[in-house]
């Protein structure tokens, strides 16, 4: 009651109590009764009903996928209901305003399925499925991004939305909402007591009579029904439906009698209260979505609970995705020489192609000393050194891909796990926000700070548990998601001063010259030979840390160093390209397929991949809607998706 009566008198227009009281009882035809009754009214009972259908939502999710770490964020709900509203806002507008739930719920679906599938559904862990929503948002994001890149006046003012704004103009999205929540509340409480049963373990409950299947598919249709209601009005917003469930079984009260509805009541709380923290700071940060604090605020929260939960989390990283290997493996010099003629080939059509295409016999005599000179202009000073930047950026990530999941022993693993990009990312734009008149050539410096600066955080957390692997992964997830946090921040507070950080952040080669290849060279040429010679020791972290000790490692020493040389390495690369993802996830992925576990032959082969993949990207970014251009980042997201469900289909059939 204390936050509905705050959020009712502030505002850029100061209410006394008096005024908001007679607003209420009895209205007038005044200015000040018009905004109570007009705005913050609606925006009060919306910031009630979106808080408690998160809360709910997350409460049921931890219900059903016995996971501490799960809701609607962490889930992949909330960003599959945005890139949802984002595509149908493009390409179908008659439908997002018409239909704005049935938008959400397809994309809420979509997000949750792949999460759940990725995970192993029922046979899932905290880390295999914070992983895996971590990947799932990672993807989605990016097919938003890249729509909102491409379709910037229709998707115009989303942005702000895709924070979480609890902006009301009239009555439409509490009136559209409130069926729904209370609805969907009442049901779920209805069935506590089967709810309660999954708690106890599929086999108990189907002791106890308890139709497993239907009870899980039912609770999860209910989440996803809540957060869609929820992302289709205020859009997406996270941590409540983590912060508020576990605040409640802190009190004792695990039942869900007691659960669903004291979850409800705390998500109002924490949403009501986290727009009322962000209209306090109007006057000198400006207008801040709700969902922008919520972030800031849960973010540490996630921390603690990611510390909590590797207590009780396997130990064993290999709960992660794998697509197993090849019976009949190609040898080794095949393979090479394989990877080499590939990444010829796109080199020349890379060179070639462009805006200007470029015949292939003048291509050569350029790239042999000769040709004509408006060709060896564009080749020599423009499209070569981008070439090298792709192939050297697409091999270090591929090579910190190889280090870090061999640290973290879990397959999903890349630079993101340990809150490199996302770090880099705070990094870039604390130095925008803070000396606006800084030269551009301090953005790799930033970054690299930020990156450093994450991933030591993530190292100091894990390091009184021996950076166990589950620990060091969830804690690097919770960071993770506190870098996006602060990104959001910084981009809504820099407005658009915070463009040249947002093309960086997408992950770009554009007008990267020789300077840029050669900073970027000079940090690899030490990393990648560091990367290949610990090769046997990151062999012997693949066996568990009871073999692993068995056999003399110094495990702690080991996961620290293969971690370091990782972490450094996407550092670099990070700080010359910008955030690529899925590149240090993938390639080691496939080479794994091809080669097995041989860390040595893995950093080759990944090093070859990845650069390869880097150089595609490149090509079709370029090429797609030229003149402009899409940026590589984007471009790799959208190449690794079909290969991400491939081991997504293999993996799970691998299980049974």
């Amino acid at each position: 009651m204390i936050l509905l009566v705050l959020s009712l008198t502030q505002g850029e227009l100061h209410i006394p109590l008096r005024t908001v009281y007679e607003a209420i009882v009895h209205p007038e035809n005044i200015a000040e009764h018009q905004t109570i009754r007009g705005l913050r009214l609606p925006r009060a009972v919306m910031g009630i009903l979106a808080g408690a259908a998160l809360a709910a939502a997350g409460a049921l999710l931890q219900t059903v996928t016995r996971n501490a770490l799960a809701e609607a964020g962490t889930f992949g709900i909330n960003a599959g209901a945005y890139f949802a509203v984002v595509l149908c806002t493009i390409f179908m507008p008659s439908l997002i305003h018409s239909s704005p739930l049935i938008t959400a719920l397809l994309g809420g679906c979509l997000g949750a399925g792949l999460s759940y599938l990725l995970a192993g559904a029922s046979r899932s862990t905290p880390v295999r499925m914070a992983l895996s929503g971590m990947i799932v948002s990672l993807v989605l994001a990016s097919f938003t991004g890249a729509l909102q890149l491409l379709f910037e006046n229709e998707t115009n003012g989303l942005f702000v939305w895709g924070s979480g704004s609890l902006n009301q103009n009239d009555w439409h999205g509490a009136a559209y909402s409130w069926p729904w929540v209370t609805g969907v509340l009442v049901l779920a409480w209805l069935f506590r007591r089967q709810l309660d049963l999954l708690e106890m373990g599929d086999e108990t409950a189907q002791a106890l009579g308890q139709r497993v299947g239907l009870a899980r598919t039912a609770a999860l249709a209910a989440a996803v029904l809540l957060a869609g209601v929820t992302v289709s009005v205020v859009g997406p917003i996270g941590f409540v439906g983590l912060i508020a469930p576990h605040l409640i079984r802190l009190l004792g009260m695990r039942r869900h009698a007691l659960l669903i509805p004291g979850s409800a009541l705390w998500g109002a709380v924490i949403l009501l209260g986290a727009d009322a923290i962000a209209r306090l700071f109007r006057g000198t940060l400006g207008e801040l979505p709700a969902g922008a604090v919520t972030a800031l605020f849960g973010a540490p929260w996630l921390i603690w609970l990611a510390l909590r939960a590797s207590r009780t989390a396997a130990a064993d990283g290999g709960g992660g995705m794998s697509a197993g290997v090849l019976h009949k493996r190609p040898p080794y010099p095949l393979l090479l020489a394989a990877m080499m003629v590939l990444i010829l080939l796109a080199s020349v059509i890379g060179i070639s192609a462009g805006s200007l295409r470029i015949p292939l016999g003048d291509t050569l005599a350029v790239l042999s000393g000769g040709g004509e000179a408006m060709y060896r202009n564009i080749i020599l000073d423009m499209r070569l050194p981008r070439l090298l930047v792709s192939l050297l950026a697409g091999a270090g990530l591929a090579v910190a891909g190889v280090m870090l999941q061999s640290t973290v022993r879990n397959p999903l693993a890349d630079a993101s796990v340990v809150g490199v990009t996302s770090g880099a990312g705070v990094g870039a734009l604390l130095l925008i926000v803070l000396f606006p008149a800084a030269s551009g050539g301090w953005l790799p410096a930033a970054a690299i700070v930020g990156a450093m600066g994450a991933a030591a955080v993530v190292g100091v957390l894990s390091w009184r548990k021996g950076l166990e692997t589950s620990t060091l992964t969830l804690v690097g997830i919770a960071v993770s998601a506190a870098c996006a946090a602060a990104i959001q921040f910084l981009v809504i507070r820099s407005g658009m001063g915070a463009a040249p950080a947002l093309a960086w952040l997408a992950g770009t080669v554009y007008a990267r010259g020789w300077s840029d290849l050669i900073r970027l060279a000079a940090l690899l040429i030490v990393l990648l030979p560091a990367a290949w010679l610990i090769g046997r020791r990151a062999d012997l972290l693949g066996f568990g840390d009871a073999v692993s000790q068995g056999l003399g490692l110094a495990l702690t020493r080991a996961r620290l160093l293969t971690a370091l040389i990782g972490v450094l390495i996407a550092a670099a690369v990070v700080q010359a390209v910008g955030t690529v993802g899925f590149v240090g996830l993938l390639a080691p992925h496939a080479v794994r397929l091809l080669t097995g576990h041989h860390t040595r032959r893995a950093v080759v082969l990944s090093a070859l991949l990845g650069g390869l993949l880097m150089v595609i990207s490149d090509i079709v970014g370029r090429l797609l809607i030229a003149p402009k251009e899409i940026p590589v980042g984007l471009v790799a997201a959208v190449i690794g998706t079909p290969y991400l469900l491939f081991l997504m289909f293999r993996s799970n059939r691998l299980r049974k």
